[in-house]
């Protein structure tokens, strides 16, 4: 047995020397690995630098490159030269180098802006007479033009983008054209927008004139003073649409040929007007420009900006709301309206009808509304008006639906009534469409009560109201005799907008856009007169 034993001893004792013999060896060849070995230092390289019409040979250590070779030889590279191949390349012996020396020359010249010509078409003048309202100016630009020249000849020459020194000035002439329209007496001042242009009728229709000829209004804004001495209009700007939508201004219409004042205020789209009983403050809101539909973000905020007639300028602007989202919908934006005696602002959301709280700063929802989802890229805001004794809202408001829809995608609109004294609120109109856009009458009296009649749009198809045409309807101010009066159910319907009526107590005319022009409608004996014929006309409003 100790045989045995000491014969597998012995033979673990051979198998631990073979392994250490074998860890031994391959140590031995690891550290002869890493001994160093003779090598052979490279040759060096011979480099050809083309340069300035010259060759240049420069001998270099091998793996240098283009600007170890171009130091090499003292050439220097200016801020526009290139050099083929790149500096940071690695060079090969017998290599060439290449330096293109670039300059660039600027040259600067002056050339003239023809200025544009436009013609204003004119009923009241004859026929084919022209009369000068703007005479045309050039403008004038300067253009530079960039030479480059390389290793001395010249490859290329561009115009940069002109610098313009001077606006031209449009030339505006006014051309009469046949007026085959019956003239019609005028109460107060009629201001309507025709063309990108602002013209007044005072008298009577026959009695035209312009007042704005810029040919750039855009018709967001367009509201004579409560007195009709001032119009208040905005134009579109200049500047790119996603940086400034327009800009705000006023006219004096007393003064033919007058210039407009710059009120300084820009991206104004749902809101501005006078307030009535002051001279002169005009009340308005903004947005922020958007390169996204519908192309704003509203700010519905509210502004109060007093103007002196004396100085001709507008002085600092009193924020009464601020920004805010505005509720649901809110981006679209919030409108206002003034009652007739100037004491209070009502707004109109499209998600509620309420007064501005003025000293509170606040708003005070009166009826709450189920917004409209639209599923489109604006939103529905609901048609308002006072009544004329600044005691009572007229308002479209988004009735419940029939059948299986839902609230927000109910079809259906009323126009109610909201009494300020006594609170109470009555739908007057059933499913009268959604553009509405009630309008009240100026207010006579009575045997003792104040009588005045609201004027709305009726849709043709209430339950496609979005894209329904409407016909203009009259009541009395608690919705009684409703009648249809215009146009007659043989002709196509009117666009969405804002009856106008005569600013003269118990006057039945009320201003109306039709086909492009304006018509005089008679609320009494259901008689209609068209007033222009070029189908240009956007806006209209009557003080």
């Amino acid at each position: 047995m100790n045989q045995i034993s000491q014969n597998r001893g012995r033979r673990k004792l051979l198998r631990i020397s073979a392994g250490q013999v074998l860890r031994l060896v391959l140590l031995l060849l690891l550290l002869s690995a890493c001994q160093p070995t003779a090598t052979e230092t490279p040759s060096p390289i011979t480099i050809s630098i083309l340069s300035d019409g010259e060759t240049h040979q420069v001998t270099l250590p091998a793996g240098s490159t283009v600007q170890n070779a171009l130091e090499a030889a003292g050439i220097s590279l200016g801020s526009l030269d290139r050099v083929s191949p790149p500096a940071y390349a690695v060079l090969e012996d017998g290599a060439q180098v290449t330096v293109t020396r670039v300059r660039e020359e600027y040259l600067t010249r002056t050339e003239p802006i023809p200025f544009r010509s436009y013609l204003l078409p004119n009923e009241s003048m004859p026929a084919n007479e022209k009369r000068l309202i703007q005479a045309g100016e050039n403008g004038e630009q300067e253009i530079t033009t960039r030479i480059t020249y390389e290793d001395g000849i010249k490859v290329s020459e561009i115009d940069l983008a002109p610098v313009i020194i001077k606006q031209p000035v449009d030339e505006i002439l006014m051309v009469g054209v046949q007026n085959p329209f019956t003239t019609v007496s005028l109460p107060g001042r009629l201001a309507y927008l025709s063309g990108g242009n602002a013209w007044l009728m005072e008298g009577s229709t026959a009695n035209r004139r312009p007042i704005v000829t810029s040919g750039d209004l855009d018709g967001r804004v367009f509201r004579l003073s409560p007195d009709g001495e001032w119009l208040l209009f905005s134009r579109k700007s200049s500047r790119p649409a996603e940086q400034e939508i327009n800009t705000l201004w006023i006219v004096n219409v007393n003064k033919p040929g007058a210039t407009p004042v710059n009120l300084h205020v820009a991206n104004v789209v749902h809101f501005a007007d006078w307030q009535p009983g002051q001279k002169y403050v005009i009340t308005y809101s903004t947005v922020e420009p958007r390169l996204t539909a519908p192309g704003w973000q509203a700010n519905n905020d509210l502004y109060l900006l007093p103007f002196d007639p004396q100085k001709g300028s507008a002085g600092t602007p009193t924020k009464v709301l601020e920004t805010s989202s505005g509720g649901i919908y809110g981006w679209w934006g919030t409108t206002f309206a003034w009652s007739p005696d100037g004491q209070r602002l009502a707004y109109a959301r499209p998600d509620s009808v309420g007064l501005v709280d003025l000293e509170a700063q606040t708003l005070f929802p009166l009826v709450e509304i189920t917004p409209l989802n639209t599923y489109a890229d604006w939103a529905w805001v609901p048609g308002l008006a006072w009544g004329s004794d600044s005691q009572s809202l007229y308002f479209v408001t988004h009735a419940p639906p029939q059948g299986l829809t839902t609230p927000e995608e109910s079809p259906l609109f009323d126009l109610q009534a909201l009494s300020l004294t006594t609170g109470i609120n009555v739908s007057l109109a059933l499913q009268t469409g959604m553009f509405a856009y009630p309008s009240c009458s100026a207010a006579q009296t009575t045997n003792g009560e104040i009588a005045y009649q609201v004027a709305y749009l009726q849709a043709i198809f209430p339950q496609q109201s979005a894209t329904s045409r409407y016909r203009l309807t009259v009541m009395d101010r608690d919705g009684s005799d409703p009648r249809q009066l215009f146009p007659p159910a043989t002709q196509p319907g009117l666009e969405p907008q804002t009856p106008v009526w005569s600013p003269q107590a118990g006057s039945n005319l009320i201003a109306i856009l039709y086909e492009g022009n304006l018509w005089l409608i008679d609320a009494q004996n259901v008689q209609s007169q068209q007033i222009t014929g070029d189908g240009l006309t956007i806006r209209v409003d009557w003080k």
